[in-house]
């Protein structure tokens, strides 16, 4: 089989700008085109309107979202994590033994630009050193073939062993390592393939996971199994990231403190389950391979993605090479494809998405460009929503397991996920379609009520939602030895309710529907006793507020009552002497830190929709929010923002999504000027 490093990479982003292409599934060829439509200049010049410096700001941002939009009308920018990524591609190539040399040379290079001067590697910018991306980012170099003595290795080195070795990295980082006989395999926490026989009543079944951590742990329980080992020569190794020679000792898990803790009870369950792996007898082994092989096959997109995300693609590929399947098996093949197509290439570099997030961003810049006042029936809006309506999933996926009645809608984050469509993707591409005036309308119509009936159906028994099932709130399984990144479960939160009160009330609901009473209920509880409400998707308070303040005004809800106001006030005092608001990733660790941070302009954008939400439009507050966004502008209508503000797991993987730094600008600008005619 050619190696996947020949297949056409995706030529997006080779500047790190920004604009990214589809892959054209009929002829595997990608364009970098952009579209350039009617120059919005045309239409404005009718109006015959001055330009302030706030008209003169949204015009140039709107320019730049018209001149970025990519031929078939949507939008796509980069979407940046933590070297991780990038790392374990370098280490699924050696696993398979198909290294292209130029391709790994220009991933190493990446991998050491992001190194930091004290040596060691962070899970966002300004961050504190981690030790799991450390090792990972190490481990991959001397796979890349930098030596122990490297400059760069040993500053590495020495953090690792001062943060206590690869003893002390999580779970992920250990698995990989043990791939390549670097890790003992009996330190892992054991994920037994038989897990995937138990029935979907009982308390621990696949389904109780999220879809993330299902579509992950399959996969991962299937290569656990057979636990193979890529021998590597001497030079490869990383052997002298113990802190000293191993002992049996070292590979048991820490306990809490007190006896009775579930951590402990799932402690010693997983000794249980290590004897009962390690038996030559296990009866329902061959059938729970075959049901497991049988579901990463059958969750396969046509595309070759599963759950459309790295660590599922990645594992997916290493379970099919465990069962004996070749490298140019089509499930691998276009596996390997898919990954492929989620590279950032350029002439020295190439990086591995963790993700890719077209359908999210092309909504996101079809609404801000509508709350920059674009007319309806713009060509560029009316191809963006015409893209997005072709991108509605109508096949069953997971959550039907849960919700065996509901009928199909929605949309997923990416260009293909058609078993994980989620509530948050559906509820914004609805909400940024109202009122575009498409070719077809009724047909536009059918898919929002199919979209909003599927979302009010995904409403958990709480009140709140989640993003891609329901009633996901089997907390327990965050206690389990696996669980590292606290990350199993996709319970409701509040940034989710938020969207989907804003959904409601942006198609007429009123508040006392019941599934929104039931939401607004939820918000209440949730709600912080300082008067912010976290965020599980974006960094952190700003942005859980953000939504909720938007969702309670879109539905009705009477903005003077006290938590309200509470809220409103918690904003204002976040606000920073520049006048933006900014907060940092630490927040999701120290609640100290809620809204605390330096000022960025997604943030800044999240501030001011979420006090404009609540009637602040004409406020002070706001004005020097809306200030510091003209002042920090750049000349081509984008802002900066080095600040990582998306969130992939709180506290342990963070994103960068580099549309935010525009988008929400621009909808906070068209917003104020919508309420306010102001002149800025």
């Amino acid at each position: 089989m050619t190696s996947p490093f020949k297949h056409p990479i995706s030529n997006a982003l080779t500047s790190f700008n920004g604009a990214a292409v589809e892959p054209d599934e009929s002829a595997g060829q990608k364009s970098g085109a952009k579209v350039h439509h009617l120059p919005p200049s045309i239409w404005k010049r009718k109006q015959g309107k001055a330009k302030s410096p706030l008209d003169v700001a949204i015009e140039a941002s709107r320019d730049f979202f018209f001149g970025e939009q990519l031929p078939k009308g949507y939008w796509w920018a980069e979407l940046e994590s933590n070297v991780t990524i990038t790392a374990e591609y370098i280490m699924l190539f050696h696993f398979l033994e198909l290294v292209d040399f130029e391709r790994q040379r220009k991933m190493a290079n990446y991998l050491l630009s992001k190194q930091t001067e004290e040596g060691f590697w962070t899970i966002y910018y300004g961050g504190p050193g981690d030790l799991s991306t450390t090792v990972e980012a190490y481990f991959a170099l001397k796979l890349a073939g930098y030596p122990a003595e490297h400059p760069a290795m040993v500053k590495a080195r020495k953090f690792v062993l001062e943060q206590g070795g690869i003893i002390k990295t999580r779970v992920f980082t250990k698995i990989f390592l043990a791939l390549f006989g670097e890790f003992a395999w009996f330190g892992v926490p054991s994920m037994p393939v038989e897990l995937t026989l138990l029935p979907n009543w009982a308390y621990f079944n696949m389904y109780e996971f999220s879809s993330w951590a299902r579509a992950t742990i399959i996969p991962l329980s299937i290569v656990m199994t057979s636990r193979p080992v890529h021998k590597l020569p001497p030079p490869m190794r990383v052997q002298e990231l113990f802190v000293r020679p191993p002992r049996p000792i070292d590979y048991t898990f820490t306990k809490e403190d007190g006896i009775l803790t579930w951590k402990n009870f799932f402690i010693g369950a997983d000794h249980l389950l290590k004897v009962y792996e390690s038996s030559p007898i296990r009866p329902f082994k061959k059938k729970a391979l075959a049901m497991a092989e049988k579901w990463v096959l059958e969750h396969q997109e046509s595309t070759g993605d599963w759950g459309g995300i790295q660590p599922a693609m990645l594992n997916a590929i290493l379970s099919l090479h465990a069962l004996g399947y070749q490298n140019d098996h089509p499930a691998v093949a276009r596996g390997l494809e898919a990954l492929a197509n989620f590279c950032i290439e350029s002439d020295q570099e190439l990086v591995l998405q963790s993700c890719i997030s077209p359908v999210w961003d092309t909504a996101l810049a079809l609404k801000a460009l509508t709350d920059s006042g674009v007319p309806p029936d713009h060509p560029s809006l009316v191809k963006a929503a015409q893209w997005l309506l072709d991108k509605e999933v109508r096949k069953p996926g997971d959550w039907r397991i849960k919700s065996p009645e509901l009928e199909s809608g929605g949309w997923a984050f990416e260009f293909l996920n058609d078993w994980y469509p989620d509530v948050d993707d559906s509820g914004f591409v609805m909400i940024a379609l109202k009122g575009i005036q498409v070719k077809d309308g009724k047909s536009m119509n059918g898919a929002i009520k199919r979209g909003i009936n599927w979302c009010l159906g995904m409403q958990s028994k709480n009140g709140g939602w989640g993003a891609f099932d329901k009633d996901n709130t089997k907390y327990l399984l965050n206690k389990i030895p696996f669980a590292d990144l606290e990350a199993l479960i996709d319970p409701p939160t509040a940034d989710l309710t938020g969207r989907m009160l804003e959904l409601m009330g942006t198609f007429g609901y009123a508040k006392d529907f019941p599934a929104a009473e039931r939401a607004i209920e939820f918000l209440r509880k949730t709600q912080e006793p300082e008067g912010p409400w976290w965020g599980r998707w974006g960094v952190n308070y700003l942005y859980g507020t953000w939504s909720v303040m938007c969702g309670l005004a879109a539905i009705g809800e009477d903005l003077q009552q006290p938590y309200i106001r509470k809220a409103v006030n918690w904003v204002k005092s976040r606000q920073n002497i520049d006048g933006g608001w900014g907060e940092t990733c630490e927040s999701y660790h120290d609640r100290t830190l809620a809204g605390i941070g330096a000022s960025t302009a997604s943030q800044t954008g999240w501030a001011l929709l979420a006090l404009m939400a609540a009637g602040e439009a004409g406020s002070s507050t706001v004005a020097r929010g809306v200030q510091y966004l003209l002042s920090t502008q750049k000349g081509d209508g984008t802002w900066d923002e080095t600040q990582y503000t998306g969130t992939g797991f709180p506290k342990f993987f963070m994103i960068k999504y580099h549309i935010y730094r525009n988008c929400f600008p621009l909808m906070a600008l068209g917003t104020y000027r919508n309420l306010t005619g102001g002149q800025g």
